[in-house]
């Protein structure tokens, strides 16, 4: 059993690792390989991991780590995608360019997320191709590369027969925050009904041992005004910093969560992805938003600079501090589904998919977001009744808008890239659109498809 992780450099490498060797024996693998166009971030990347895998859990697991995409994908079982091209300082641009211009600048919604997106698509392809040469004939390539809604609508339409399940951690980050705020301690017991695209999208219900929580979950963020556990909340101070293993819930994650209150005053029937703030409170996000320190500067300044550092101080000491490196959901859910995949077992997953009929009221081939049993033939995806006209509407506008992205990527269509900025819900005019696009191109040079 072997498994390949596709950006082998990334800071949550370490954490995916340690989900995996723990769950050795469900999995029955025996070889883990990473693989990044980046040596000097990999070569790093790799003596943590090493760490894990032969002093901390002693698990027996053989490392391989390469810059070979033969090597990295031969006869491999499981391919974990997990690319961020450009890294933090194409990042840093994808958030800054849009805020120049009076826009939301985030990393995987509006401006900055179709950037990120035209600098993914063919990279994606890549990986495809080359795990159909080289892997197993029964891979399953588990994709956490964002932005995960461009990504897996560019997946539909360039290789619509790839073995891949495009996912997202972000609903079940959210979900750890409910747990906490509710004081469940088996989180794992939670089960959620949830429609949307990715980092749009809304849960329906959520409910532990029979019962529906979510209206209690409604009056407990009515009272703190805030979606975040009480004991977060008594300490200001910490909240304000970025400086924790809890990624989602510090630094400028703050108002994503207050937001959450904000949009529920408004609309309380669904508990909302925090991801809608950039879109239902595009003008809000950017007054709170510092146009020279964005989250790309506060991501690079902890765990970017944490691990890094930690992995110097190792090499220098002998001495590791298990808390440079984050673990935790991202690396449990996406194991989690492998087992799944591997095991036959079943369980229900959030996962990314052509609708299908999935929510009547979406077109067929929209790339949705819902609930699905995974086994060893892949997702069966849970049909619902149609969705409400507000959802439904905000859902096309998006859809259409990642729909003409791909178009303009594979085209090479500075018209149709321009439509799909107009047309995006975070940005105001065409004018606008237009001159973040021209900033953009510029900054992406290197990576983007030419658009004419």
């Amino acid at each position: 059993m072997i498994i390949t992780i596709v950006g082998g450099g990334s800071t949550f490498t370490a954490g995916i690792v340690k989900s995996i060797a723990l769950r050795k024996d469900e999995l029955e693998v025996d070889e883990i390989r990473l693989f990044d166009i980046y040596k000097e971030r990999q070569d790093k990347v790799a003596v943590v991991v090493k760490w894990i895998l032969d002093e901390e859990l002693k698990s027996g697991i053989k490392l391989t780590v390469t810059y070979d995409e033969k090597e990295a994908y031969d006869n491999a079982d499981f391919i974990f995608a997990q690319m961020r091209v450009g890294l933090y300082a194409m990042r840093e641009q994808d958030e800054k360019i849009p805020l120049k211009h009076g826009c939301v600048g985030q990393e995987t919604c509006g401006a900055g997320g179709m950037a990120y997106g035209l600098r993914t698509i063919f990279p994606m392809m890549k990986v495809i191709d080359d795990a159909e040469k080289y892997a197993k004939p029964t891979h399953w390539i588990l994709n956490y590369s964002n932005p995960a809604a461009i990504v897996s609508e560019a997946c539909r339409v360039l290789r619509p027969n790839a073995r891949i399940i495009n996912i997202c951690d972000m609903p079940i980050a959210i979900i750890d925050v409910v747990a906490a705020a509710m004081e469940i301690k088996d989180k794992q017991n939670i089960v959620y009904d949830y429609f949307g695209l990715n980092h749009f999208g809304w849960f329906t219900k959520i409910e532990y041992q029979g019962k529906d929580i979510l209206p209690d979950l409604r009056q407990y963020i009515k009272e703190q005004q805030i979606l975040l556990p009480a004991a977060y909340l008594k300490d200001k101070q910490a909240l304000a910093s970025s400086n924790d293993k809890n990624r989602h819930t510090k630094g400028s994650w703050y108002y994503v969560w207050k937001g959450v209150y904000e949009i529920m005053e408004n609309f309380p029937d669904k508990l909302p992805n925090t991801y809608l703030n950039y879109y239902l409170q595009a003008k809000e996000f950017v007054e709170h938003s510092d146009p020279n320190h964005t989250r790309a500067n506060e991501v690079m300044e902890s765990r970017e600079a944490n691990l890094f550092n930690g992995i110097d101080k190792y090499l220098e000491t002998g001495v590791i501090d298990e808390k440079v490196f984050y673990a935790g959901s991202h690396g449990d859910w996406i194991a989690d589904l492998a087992i799944a995949l591997k095991n036959d077992t079943k369980q229900r997953f959030l996962i990314i998919t052509e609708n299908r009929g999935t929510i009547p009221n979406m077109p067929y081939d929209a790339m949705v977001e819902v609930p699905a049993y995974i086994g060893k033939n892949g997702p069966e995806v849970i049909s619902r009744d149609p969705i409400g006209l507000f959802e439904q509407g905000l859902m096309m506008q998006q859809l259409n808008c990642e729909k003409l992205l791909v178009q303009g990527a594979i085209e090479g269509s500075y018209e149709k890239v321009l439509q799909a900025f107009t047309l995006n819900k975070t940005i105001p005019s065409m004018s606008v659109a237009k001159a973040i696009l021209d900033d953009m191109i510029e900054a992406n040079k290197e990576y983007w498809p030419e658009l004419k």
